[in-house]
């Protein structure tokens, strides 16, 4: 893993819903749509990132699609939606006089059905150049006209599958991922990446490292054995949906033993790798409309920013906003909204919520050994927990607590509030106690 990447902490955005760009790119496909500049409009917000205290810029998909970004119709431009090259060229240069690295979201496990190569296969048969780039089914007494059948990303037929046991899959995918990292970008989110075998990973990934060693490269994976798929694929890091889920529903269900189960497993992961954690992203409910108690909402955030990984807030998150994912068409809407031209636009309810983010964000910065961290228990209740995280003689104690009333726990040594309502009693000595207003919580050192 690069170096820097220790330090990172992404602030993740959905172009395509932050710009208000159409729902759709003219029926036929992309070729000839008139480009609108609307990636520029992320420039007003880099400050906005700044304050808040990141260090990278997390884009979604940007590269020409037909819809959602996820069915690619060309990985080489920029999705006319919202600009061209010199627009990202413009963003990547204004992030970096910042001091915030770009990631890209690339979408190599399917492409859309407008991707040229697939429609030469359509309507050149068995023996087009690029059929053997999907996973294509032939009737035997094929004419043109006639389409195949083909394989898809779980079922949906407008997501085409590529053949990543073709090398020239693999050619393509390191020529688009060096092609753009060569342009600004300085790593990658590969999207569905689970859905891809590891080996496919294993045999891109040095043909990326060789000239750009600095990239980060991170895999989307859901289930599974994380560390497994690292060691196989030799890729930096993958999501840590696991550890997402377990936030959230150990709040809810006031169960923290659930928490602390996840923090066990998160600890093995943290020995092969650091995985890309978070609290919300473009495929979920907003945290602020999944967590059934709003006072809880700094509770999942404290956990996020004190333990190991690489942390990732998704945009307006930081501003409590609300969202709902739905299972049909267009249900990803609500949690890809538009944001206003500028921050002075925002609702003013949101900022303290943002200015929370701020203290947490800038804990985690002052100490960024807890990259690597590991969480130690010594304390767990249903609705009480105190951890230990620390990393070699470093360390800090989260204490947690949904209960209605005033809870008061031993923490030996602790010496000073950090962060958060909760005090100490008898600071800096071995019968210190934290005090936690209900449904409070504290970081101490």
């Amino acid at each position: 893993m690069p170096d820097w990447v220790k330090h990172a902490i992404w602030w993740q955005v959905y172009p395509l819903g932050f710009a208000s760009a159409e729902a759709a790119n003219e029926p036929g496909g992309d070729d000839g749509q008139p480009v609108t500049h609307r990636l520029g409009q992320l420039t007003a917000w880099l400050d906005y990132a700044v304050n808040l205290g990141v260090s990278g810029i997390a884009l979604g998909p940007i590269f020409a699609s037909q819809t959602h970004g996820y069915d690619t119709t060309d990985h080489y431009r920029i999705d006319p939606r919202l600009g061209d090259e010199q627009d990202f060229t413009a963003l990547a240069e204004a992030a970096h006089a910042r001091g915030l690295r770009v990631m890209l979201d690339g979408v190599f496990n399917h492409v859309g059905r407008g991707f040229p190569a697939f429609r030469r296969a359509l309507e050149q048969g068995p023996a087009a150049p690029e059929a053997s780039w999907f996973r294509l089914t032939w009737p035997p007494d094929w004419q043109p006209g006639t389409e195949p059948g083909y394989g898809t990303f779980e079922g949906h037929g407008a997501l085409v599958a590529l053949n990543h046991d073709e090398p020239a899959v693999a050619d393509y995918v390191a020529g688009v991922m060096n092609h753009w990292l060569d342009a600004g970008a300085d790593g990658w989110r590969l999207d569905a990446a689970y859905a891809v075998p590891a080996a496919f990973w294993a045999g891109v990934v040095p043909r990326v490292r060789a000239g750009r060693p600095g990239a980060y490269l991170v895999g989307e994976v859901i289930h599974g054995d994380y560390a497994e798929f690292v060691t196989a694929s030799g890729l930096d890091s993958v999501t840590q949906y696991e550890l997402w889920k377990a936030i959230w529903s150990g709040l809810n269900d006031h169960n923290l033993f659930e928490l602390d189960h996840a923090l066990g497993r998160h600890n093995r992961f943290l020995e092969t790798f650091a995985p890309l954690t978070f609290v919300g992203n473009h495929d979920v409910t907003r945290l602020a409309s999944r967590l059934e108690d709003d006072r809880h909402l700094a509770h999942a955030l404290a956990v996020l920013l004190t333990v190991g990984g690489t942390p990732a807030i998704y945009y307006g998150d930081e501003q409590a906003f609300r969202g709902i994912k739905e299972e049909r068409a267009g249900g990803d809407d609500e949690i890809r909204p538009a944001f206003p031209g500028g921050p002075d636009a925002l609702a003013p309810t949101g900022w303290p919520v943002y200015r929370l983010h701020q203290d947490l964000i800038g804990l985690r910065r002052r100490h960024p050994w807890l990259h690597r961290a590991q969480t130690t228990m010594l304390h767990l209740e249903n609705e009480q927990m105190i951890y230990r995280v620390a990393e070699g003689e470093q360390s800090l104690v989260v204490a947690l607590s949904l209960e209605d009333q005033e809870v008061r726990a031993e923490v030996p040594g602790a010496r000073e509030t950090l962060a958060g309502p909760g005090t100490l009693a008898g600071a800096g000595g071995p019968g210190a106690r934290v005090i936690l207003p209900p449904h409070g919580w504290a970081v101490l050192s």
